[in-house]
């Protein structure tokens, strides 16, 4: 027979959603399929990916799709998929996650300014690299922040708890405004290379096509998990406690007052 303390752990256990799992699972399979896609158009049309030569610009589009889509977007569903896990824990994987990615990309925006500075191209012109340029800046300052709030111990339960929405928001902003940069960059990268045969249906344009396709659906499933309320990790028994707390000091209120 059960022990009343196995038990007790049991029913203190957040029960997942029952089609979470499942919208999860879909939205790794997008991603794996974007990384592959991005791996085979570029093995496929574009020679491969190299440090060196020609190739080095190839390193730029899958860096930044590993990182800055794939990666992100998992960093973001931290606090759907770990209901159960302490807080400090989920906080340290959903930071640690961002730092890969912020790596990689920085690995990919290397690789694509040594290629234009060795090729003799100019930098920064285009809206595409407006746009990643703006997502790195505001990637970094929503991680930097994030750390100084959600990590660190000098923030007080007040601050961070108004200060949270604002972090979800721009969290989600700056993983659609990704995605967006990676469409405007596979539209240019097109371009270039085909210009007027684009519109006669190459085999590479049509690839690149379903790779577009499938960012948007990976982007949508991202961010659909996230908006659903009903999927929001539950808080455990010490935040609700912190909470507690935090309304006693700031109502004046007190356990023995009721």
């Amino acid at each position: 027979m059960p022990s009343c303390r196995s038990m007790d752990s049991r029913a203190g256990l957040a029960a997942t959603p029952r089609a979470l799992p499942y919208y999860v699972a879909f939205s790794q399979l997008l991603g794996l399929t974007v990384v592959a896609t991005t791996g085979a158009w570029l093995g496929l049309y574009r020679g491969g990916i190299a440090w060196e030569g020609a190739l080095q610009f190839n390193v730029h589009p899958l860096s930044m799709v590993i990182g800055l889509i794939f990666l992100q977007g998992d960093a973001l569903l931290v606090y759907r998929v770990f209901r159960n896990e302490t807080k400090r824990t989920t906080k340290v994987l959903h930071g640690l996650l961002h730092v890969f990615a912020l790596v990689i990309a920085l690995v990919g925006v290397v690789a694509v300014f040594d290629y234009h500075r060795k090729k003799g191209y100019a930098d920064l012109y285009s809206l595409h690299s407006w746009c990643g340029l703006l997502v790195l800046v505001l990637y970094f300052v929503q991680w930097l922040v994030g750390l100084s709030f959600f990590l660190f111990p000098g923030a007080s339960f007040s601050l961070r708890s108004r200060y949270r929405p604002q972090h979800v928001f721009f969290g989600a902003a700056i993983f659609l405004l990704s995605v967006g940069t990676a469409l405007l960059g596979l539209k240019e990268a097109l371009l270039f290379k085909l210009g007027a045969k684009y519109s006669t249906f190459e085999a590479e344009g049509v690839l690149a096509n379903v790779l577009g396709l499938l960012l948007v659906g990976f982007g949508v499933t991202v961010l659909y998990i996230l908006t659903r309320s009903d999927w929001k990790r539950p808080p455990q028994a010490e935040e609700q406690a912190l909470s507690m707390d935090f309304k006693t000091l700031t109502e004046g209120d007190s356990p023995g007052s009721q």
